[in-house]
């Protein structure tokens, strides 16, 4: 039966999951298939670079080496748009947890899986994008997505009782990552020499946060088939934890840096809010996620955006004659980022002055 799919509609290939498309040897459909021959060069890991920031350095030190931590952070954001943040709070032994019981959730079978299964229509529960537009491919990946805060936005119907510890798990990895969202907002305005609590304040106090699992079953064609296609994220910014498998790619000028793998740190990705909120001076980097022929991956990806039907537009203090306004005030961006990312395009143009 190998190689039937790809004579199916896109409606059925949702129906099915990519992870029973691999048990049952089916090979990817022509709809998955969407690497480009001529696209940008392939960076390895270790030869990324892609900075390493000591968060902890620079909460707590106000000495010159926690201003060059600064100024390491601000000319990573401006050039990568991104990094690599260590010193964050968390504990290795609470991030293998979250990593185990997102494995463990997805090696479950599938009956157990669809008792969470959203529908089409639906951003939270298990399962894929809704059918894409036409001219645009379907990525080689199931995924659990939840909205983790505030509480008022939590559906419990799509948090998986089993594995037994999930829910736990991920409340305790939720207030984490909160704490991390300070740091980081602080770290970032006072790279800008701005008032360390502005951004969080852009963001309201009832910032949202949503957890997406994401599981990239082997694949038998990676040459031209992705995990996730070339994208940038609506959100403020992306906190993106990783398994020991390389996959994710960022692009920096016309190649992709593949991000290595580090078992303590978290990747911190600008979104499209933050680039506006800094009036263009931080990007927010195109990724994207390769297939492996030999083993599955696992990510977990937080995403942190203003609160709902919350204004947010670039920083005062970052708007003068040298650099003027680059972009409007908006509200509910992620929701226009959407629309657009079914299309395979950026948003961003819609919140330029």
């Amino acid at each position: 039966m190998a190689g039937v799919s790809s004579f199916l509609p896109a409606e059925l290939l949702l129906a099915k999951r990519v992870q029973d498309m691999v048990i049952n040897g089916e090979e990817p459909a022509s709809l998955h298939m969407s690497r480009d021959t001529n696209e940008a060069q392939n960076v390895p890991s270790h030869l990324s670079m892609i900075p390493i920031i000591d968060l902890n350095f620079i909460s707590s030190s106000t000495t010159s080496s926690g201003e060059e931590e600064l100024r390491k952070l601000k000319s990573a954001l401006c050039s990568w748009g991104c990094f690599q943040a260590t010193g964050h709070g968390i504990p290795i032994a609470l991030l293998n947890k979250v990593r185990t019981v997102a494995r463990e959730f997805f090696e479950q079978p599938m009956e157990e899986k669809k008792k969470y299964s959203k529908r089409v229509d639906e951003m939270q529960g298990y399962g894929g994008d809704p059918t894409p537009e036409q001219g645009q491919f379907l990525d080689w990946q199931d995924r659990l997505f939840l909205d983790v805060y505030p509480e008022d936005l939590k559906k419990p119907t799509f948090w998986p009782q089993n594995p037994k510890s999930f829910r736990e798990v991920l409340e305790e990895y939720t207030i984490k990552i909160k704490m991390v969202t300070e740091m980081v907002s602080k770290a970032i305005a006072k790279s800008l020499q701005l008032e360390e609590n502005c951004f969080q304040n852009q963001l309201g106090e009832g910032a949202i946060l949503n957890a997406r699992f994401n599981y990239y079953s082997r694949c038998q064609r990676p040459e031209v088939v992705l995990g996730l296609k070339p994208h940038a994220d609506g959100s403020a910014y992306t906190i993106i934890l990783q398994d020991d498998v390389e996959g994710l790619q960022v692009l920096k000028g016309e190649q992709w840096f593949t991000v290595p793998t580090i078992s303590d740190a978290l990747l911190v990705l600008m979104g499209d809010q933050m680039e506006i909120m800094s009036n263009g001076i931080f990007k927010s980097p195109v990724h994207r996620v390769l297939t492996n022929s030999e083993r599955g991956r696992i990510s977990i990806a937080m995403f942190y955006s203003p609160e709902k039907n919350k204004e947010i537009g670039p920083e005062e203090g970052l708007v003068n004659e040298e650099r003027p306004r680059l972009f409007k005030k908006i509200t509910d961006y992620a929701d226009v980022h959407w629309e657009y990312y079914q299309k395979g395009q950026r948003a961003l143009h819609v919140a330029k002055v």
